[in-house]
């Protein structure tokens, strides 16, 4: 008897089913509202496996699988749209058809790359949101993790947040720039941000911090640059690595390293009156896969981003095939809100990225509703984000791209609110906690997984 992954899981599940209402009862409950819905499915998950070993041990064989994208279950709220939880592209977009068919010869011959890039402000340098995107890829796929992409090291300087899933450790903190400051003393790259060292020796240690997922780095490219000639140099087990290559025109230090590694640091010996900027550290592991870098500045809008004089540059490293776009809650604040403006400025923006990868798909998420502040626990809401929406569908219509409206998922109009007193947004009514971001990006996942399994069934 053979039977396909697919129909396994589906007995598998029915099993489970009938298991944990007769073993666990009332316990399998308590580890679902207590812990979440994660946790449920982690130990569901562990059941399964199981159940599979002593299928398997019994003689029935299985169809080998890379994996499969697909929809969780999510915690259900009355003011969120769960209907609208689609992503919107024309049927005969054939940027989006040649995505999500590039997507599935991926998973399906364990070849060639799928590179996913995240832009944004605040939401995305946070990065929780885009760590659910490609936690979730990655458990899609676990036999197909790419390059952990491009990172920045944001807690290196003062008072500048850090995503969660890598730490930075930097005793002397370095100067910050910003994409969002009126003049740039450093030019800046795809990052949109840079430190500068000036220290006798700085050193800035990076250390994964994701459990679930090895991304096993053989080879870090540091983008950076030094009118005194200073040359970084990397420390991995106490032992120190050399450049093996140095791009003086793209300002790339290339290592190659002898065994793949999840921490590293970067040295920058500079000498009195020396200085050297880091815009961005490049993690690669060489395999077929999935990769998604996010590169979000706090306060960016999209005119910051035009800015970047090394973006396009920095973009080639990447070569992305889909840039997930969540710039705009910025660009939307002020009460005249130039429409025609932010369009003229995305479609500047996306031109960039045409010229780092002229295939490049793009997926445009509407601004969430936010409120604007009027005074000390004052707030008012911002009707922008109505207008904004508006721009992102013509912008998906003009350059054959797709859009994940979460301002309607979310509810649309002063549904910030209503996400706060659920805990799931912070009171400035702008930010999401860290279980708001979570389910945001969880939510767009859905959306994600469900366009791409379509395309397969097509």
């Amino acid at each position: 008897m053979l039977l396909t992954m697919n129909h396994l899981s589906a007995y598998m599940e029915r099993i489970f089913y009938f298991f944990s209402r007769c073993m666990y009862g009332a316990c399998t409950v308590h580890v679902r509202m207590k812990y979440g819905v994660d946790a449920f499915m982690t130990k569901r998950s562990s059941l399964l496996r199981t159940f599979l070993f002593l299928i398997l041990s019994t003689g029935i064989a299985v169809q080998q699988a890379q994996g499969q994208a697909t929809a969780v279950d999510l915690p259900v709220y009355s003011f969120i749209d769960y209907d609208a939880n689609v992503l919107h592209y024309d049927s005969a977009s054939t940027t989006m058809h040649r995505l999500f068919e590039r997507w599935n010869r991926t998973a399906s011959t364990a070849s060639g790359n799928i590179n996913i890039v995240h832009i944004g402000g605040s939401h995305v340098q946070a990065g929780m949101m885009s760590n659910t995107i490609r936690t979730r890829i990655m458990k899609a796929y676990p036999t197909l993790v790419g390059p952990r992409g491009l990172i920045f090291p944001y807690s290196a300087a003062a008072k500048c947040n850090n995503p969660a899933d890598y730490r930075i450790h930097c005793r002397e903190k370095m100067i910050l720039t910003r994409n969002v400051f009126k003049d740039h003393t450093y030019p800046l790259g795809a990052c949109g941000i840079a430190v500068t060292a000036s220290d006798t020796l700085t050193e800035v240690q990076v250390v994964m911090n994701e459990p679930m997922v090895d991304y096993g780095t053989t080879s870090i490219v540091a983008i950076g640059y030094s009118d005194q000639g200073v040359i970084p140099y990397l420390r991995v087990d106490d032992k120190d690595i050399q450049p093996s290559y140095i791009n003086r025109n793209t300002n790339r230090f290339i290592f190659n390293l002898p065994t793949p590694t999840d921490s590293f640091a970067i040295m920058i010996p500079c000498q009195a009156e020396e200085l050297f900027t880091l815009t961005g550290l490049y993690l690669s592991n060489r395999k077929p896969g999935f990769s998604l870098s996010s590169l979000g500045v706090n306060g960016a809008a999209v005119p910051d981003w035009i800015r970047c004089r090394h973006f396009v540059r920095d973009l080639r490293l990447l070569h992305p095939d889909v840039v997930i776009f969540g710039i705009g809650i910025n660009d939307a604040v002020p009460d005249d809100f130039d429409t025609a403006a932010f369009r003229q400025n995305y479609l500047q923006l996306i031109d960039s990225v045409r010229a780092a990868n002229p295939d490049c798909a793009f997926i445009f998420v509407t601004n969430n509703d936010s409120y604007r502040k009027k005074g000390r626990r004052k707030y008012s809401v911002n009707r922008n984000g109505a207008l904004a929406r508006e721009v992102f569908y013509r912008l998906a219509h003009d350059v054959d791209g797709a859009v994940w409206d979460q301002y309607e998922v979310m509810g649309g109009l002063r549904s910030m609110d209503k996400w706060r007193q659920a805990g799931l947004a912070r009171t400035d009514r702008v930010h999401f906690t860290a279980e708001g971001y979570r389910l945001i990006g969880n939510l767009f996942c859905n959306a994600l997984f469900q366009a791409i399994e379509k395309e397969k069934q097509q």
